[in-house]
């Protein structure tokens, strides 16, 4: 299971032999920092660096690199050090960025030795910043944890190192910097171009390594939706990367774990480098997709065909493609708007050249100067559109194509596949949580897709929102925000097996009777919604209280120990109108829910304002951080990774009048008697 991390969230670690992966875009420098009880870094001893890559427990790349793979054995570290702090930066003097506002945003990721991912954590907000704290791995009550920082430095190493308490920071920073510059040459090699014949998926390969890279054994193909993830993932559908529009050049789905035998790692010599080989490392490509549709003709477009990228399943491929087709979209809404971007500056340079020579202020000359500029403007635009519009039009064929063929969790609630559903046998990959749009493409949307089991949260903003060009009545958003939750509720009920999955309410007023009687009258909830004060205590005590104890069994490696009544189905708590009815103990336990219970399938699903929460000031900014917020009404409040794009949200709402919801539901109160018979 992912952790999904937000800046100052934590996550337990279950192991302690694990690698750091960062992908930046850009070339970088990654270092490791160790730290006592007190926080203090005693020494450049206790610095990780390109001139001095390797410390006991631990060893970091030897030059710039755009993808780094860091190594740690945290049992190996020295007992002193109780936390681990991986370091950022931005090569100096070598032409490169100067501040990480002008590159991608880091992603960084932990995996274990197999390759699957712990924790991942995307940089965003970076500006000025020349050097960041990305991540911090500390010890807590003899239990390691991984914490995302995002703490940035304008004044660069320097500072940062000085932040540390290192007294001869600046002097380190410059030894960085210079063991950094000559070894720019050996970095990373940039991958391969892409043949212009190339199908969508893009064959996995092993990364290209430096000549100074550590050996990492078995390193295998870049990681998808299923394992480790890639450079620049995106937080709300996260899978593989992607190519321009028209399809080529997409990555499919993670290879999985060959079924071949392997060779067992041999244990760490004392005082020896860190052993990186483990039995689980992937070694061969996902088949690619089956040959469903003739070649394109020459000089036409290639017939887009359903579950084209690659993947074990057809449900897999369909995931990689929904993600191929969101990226499709981000980068050439992208490329269009830059070359609008520069047609708006040329023009503007030429017409303040021409402003700026009084002879051409007036008169022909001038004026033939700004037709000029005006038109060479017109024709970038022009050329910058009917780019958009193809890659738009070939997105369109292939979204119209993938639609009707999604799988039920993938689906819209309008398309017919629910109208044939039976409870499934296994949990799918991803859910729907409605669909993504951008202003230039108010007629293609893509769906919202999420993993699963939920690695966040959900917020429902319940707040004051405009509805068809209007203020929205609080009473009535209210309304939808509950109806949007009962949705999503019973949308991750149908979709897990039977028994699997557990939903409990808290309606502390009972404001929210009318939008949940679909769920009371199926039969489908854990129990009827707790109301009062009373009510609210008793759902929190019963959950608080199964997180520590599988907790407890997980981290003790005795998970056959738990108590036989403990319902050990994923659970999601809906809680509406918070604050309501929550008192202070009853705050700090959902906030606790909010942290820890992902981890042990124990999920949120929030219904409220924040602005009646105001009174607990900034003490709950961090469960707000966690969650991701979603709108009962569309939104542009969702941003990619890449470029910073508003996305548009729009709810995946039943329609009007339809009652497939109630079909669906009784399906699965009946999937649900018969699995407890």
């Amino acid at each position: 299971m992912t952790a999904e991390l937000v800046r100052g969230q934590n996550h337990p670690l279950s192991q302690v032999r694990l690698e750091v992966r960062i992908s930046a875009g850009k070339p970088i420098v990654a270092g490791v920092t160790l730290s006592d009880e007190q926080g203090r870094v005693r020494g450049v001893e206790w610095v990780a660096h390109p001139g001095a890559p390797t410390l006991p427990g631990l060893e970091v790349s030897k030059q710039a690199a755009a993808d780094h793979r860091l190594a740690f054995d945290l049992d190996a570290l020295p007992q002193a050090v109780h936390r681990v702090s991986v370091l950022l930066a931005l090569p100096t003097g070598v032409g490169g960025p100067v501040r990480f506002g002008a590159v991608a945003a880091p992603f960084v990721a932990v995996t274990g030795l197999d390759g699957l991912e712990v924790a991942s954590y995307t940089l965003t907000g970076l500006d000025t910043e020349s050097a960041v704290v990305a991540l911090e791995l500390y010890r807590r009550q003899g239990a390691w944890k991984v914490r995302a920082v995002g703490q940035g430095y304008a004044g660069g190493l320097a500072d940062l190192l000085a932040d540390q308490g290192l007294p001869e920071a600046r002097q380190l920073a410059g030894s960085i910097n210079e063991a950094v510059a000559q070894g720019l040459a050996r970095s990373v090699a940039a991958p391969p171009p892409r043949t212009p014949d190339s199908d969508r998926s893009r064959q996995a390969a092993a990364p290209a390594q430096g000549p100074d890279q550590p050996p990492y054994a078995g390193a295998g193909p870049q990681q998808g939706p299923s394992g480790a993830a890639p450079p620049q993932q995106n937080p709300y559908m996260p899978g593989p990367q992607g190519g321009g529009a028209g399809g080529t050049g997409r990555q499919g789905s993670p290879a999985q774990p060959d079924p071949s035998p392997v060779t067992q790692p041999s244990p760490p010599t004392a005082g020896g480098p860190v052993d990186y080989s483990h039995p689980g490392r992937q070694t061969s490509a996902p088949p690619p997709p089956p040959p469903t549709a003739p070649p394109a003709q020459p000089g036409q477009p290639a017939q887009p065909v359903a579950g084209d990228a690659t993947g074990w399943s057809m449900e897999e491929r369909l995931y990689n493609q929904v993600w191929g087709m969101f990226e499709d979209l981000a980068r050439t809404v992208a490329a269009y708007r830059s070359a609008v971007d520069f047609a708006d500056s040329r023009m503007e340079k030429e017409l303040d050249e021409v402003l700026s020579d009084p002879r051409s202020r007036i008169g022909g000359q001038g004026d033939a100067a700004r037709e000029a500029a005006r038109a060479k403007h017109t024709l970038l635009v022009d050329q910058a559109r009917a780019a958009l519009d193809r890659d738009l039009a070939q997105l369109t064929a292939e979204a119209e194509v993938v639609e009707p063929a999604l799988p039920m969790a993938y689906a819209r609630w309008d398309n017919p596949v629910w109208h044939g559903y039976r409870a499934p046998m296994e949990t799918p990959m991803a859910l729907r949580l409605g669909d993504l749009r951008l202003p230039e493409t108010e007629n293609l949307s893509i769906p919202m897709l999420v993993r699963l089991p939920l690695e966040r949260g959900l917020w429902i903003d319940s707040g004051r929102t405009s509805l068809e060009g209007t203020l929205a009545d609080s009473d009535q958003v209210r309304r939808l925000s509950m109806d949007t939750a009962v949705a999503h509720a019973a949308r991750l009920l149908a979709v897990y097996p039977a028994g699997e999955f557990t939903v409990h309410v808290i309606d502390p007023a009972g404001t929210g009777a009318s939008s949940l009687a679909p769920l009371t009258r199926s039969g489908v909830l854990g129990g009827p919604p707790a109301a009062g004060a009373t009510g609210v205590a008793d759902v929190l005590n019963r959950l608080t209280q199964r997180v520590d104890l599988v907790q407890m069994a997980v981290r003790g490696g005795a998970a056959d120990s738990l108590p036989p009544d403990l319902d050990t189905a994923e659970q999601l708590l809906i809680v509406n109108d918070f604050p309501h009815g929550f008192d202070d103990r009853a705050v700090t336990q959902l906030r606790y829910l909010a942290d820890e219970g992902p981890a042990v399938g124990v999920h949120l699903m929030m219904v409220a304002d924040r602005e009646d929460a105001t009174a607990y000031g900034p003490l709950l900014d961090p469960l707000w951080r966690s969650l991701l917020r979603i709108t009962p009404v569309p939104d542009d409040h969702l941003a990619d990774p890449w470029v910073g794009h508003a996305w548009t949200y729009e709810p995946a709402l039943v329609p009007a009048n339809s009652q497939v919801l109630q079909q669906v539901l009784a399906q699965v109160a009946e999937a649900r008697r018969s699995w407890n018979r």
